[in-house]
């Protein structure tokens, strides 16, 4: 699971969180370092790794958490698409909620795809901006992309993403 160092939404993070582990899914959090993440409802959580030394290849998937934080450190982070497109391109699960569907579609995946992202110009614009077809829905998956639209989706998130892991 991927995190904004700071400002990333504590419901989109932790509700899927607690699903996973729930569900025996072992987690490690990634974020731009390994110092403790901090949420925007003031959350926090200290990420194992940093997100440039991910090795996808020792996951079975990627998933973004959004918030505003994600827009400012996560929207540009061209290691996380790299991740994203590598992931997607092994056929493992890549899901994002809120703004983050944005990195997808910058990563290259969501071309040709339905998505969802959160509600706001500037992020569906991105969406479209990488041949994503948008659509105002709380969860949509496709094939082995899983995207929500904002924090009231976070428990229907994590159930997409438990069922597409299961899948694929």
């Amino acid at each position: 699971m991927v995190v904004a160092q700071d400002g990333f939404r504590d419901e989109e993070f932790f509700e899927p969180l607690d699903m996973f582990e729930d569900a025996g899914i072992t987690i490690t959090i990634a974020s731009k370092t390994t110092d403790e993440a901090t949420g925007a409802l003031g959350g926090s959580v200290k990420p194992d790794v940093s997100i440039d030394k991910v090795i996808i290849s020792e996951y079975d998937g990627i998933v973004i958490a959004g918030g505003p934080g994600s827009r400012k450190q996560l929207w540009p982070d061209k290691k996380l698409q790299k991740l994203v497109a590598d992931a997607f391109e092994h056929e493992k699960v890549v899901a994002a909620i809120c703004v983050s569907p944005v990195i997808l579609a910058r990563a290259g995946v969501l071309e040709g795809k339905k998505a969802t992202v959160f509600k706001d110009p500037e992020s569906i614009k991105e969406l479209e901006k990488g041949k994503a077809i948008y659509e105002n829905a709380d969860v949509i998956v496709t094939e082995n992309i899983v995207t929500a639209r904002d924090p009231a989706c976070a428990e229907a998130f994590g159930e997409a993403v438990i069922e597409a892991l299961e899948k694929w």
